[in-house]
């Protein structure tokens, strides 16, 4: 059953969203590739783990995005988390631009077909396990097939602004 909210004026959905932007997350770039070949890629900072049994992450689409059939269509996507130095990818990803946002973008094989981002400080190659109508967006629940890590610091939104982290000694 789905419950339904009454609508909040755009200047309290704005301080909504001001106040959900207080929380830091990281950055990532989703890609897929539909069943005729196309290669779909789009920055998200919706991303978190969910299960380590059975391994599974969620990330979630508004609805109203041209790629949404794109992704409930695929059976795998793949979750490229960015690093402080992959700005560029976090705005190519998530302008609209004409042509192959994959062009000139260094990228790595798949055993599941899917564009991989090169030098990303995780990426995590999913089948498509669940997805959930939510509001305004569909969550994808991926069940983790393959991953691995890479070096350096993540890419961080917080407050509507990019950050590159500062490292903080932890004491023991």
């Amino acid at each position: 059953m789905t419950q339904s909210s009454p609508v909040q004026p755009q200047a309290e959905q704005q301080r909504l969203r001001d106040a959900l932007g207080s929380f830091a997350t990281g950055v990532t770039v989703v890609t897929t590739v539909t069943p005729e070949g196309q290669r779909i890629g789009l920055t998200a900072n919706s991303f978190t783990s969910v299960s380590l049994e059975p391994p599974l992450v969620l990330w979630s689409l508004k609805k109203n995005s041209a790629n949404l059939d794109a992704f409930r269509r695929a059976t795998h996507f793949a979750v490229n988390v960015l690093t402080a130095g992959q700005k560029d990818l976090c705005f190519r990803f998530a302008s609209k631009i004409d042509g192959d946002r994959f062009d000139g973008v260094p990228l790595e094989p798949s055993r599941f077909g899917l564009p991989l981002l090169s030098d990303s400080l995780a990426r995590f190659e999913c089948s498509t396990y669940h997805e959930v109508d939510a509001g305004d967006h569909v969550m994808f629940l991926g069940r983790v097939e393959d991953f691995c890590k890479g070096q350096g610091d993540a890419l961080i939104f917080s407050g509507g602004r990019l950050l590159a982290p500062a490292p903080i000694a932890m004491a023991a």
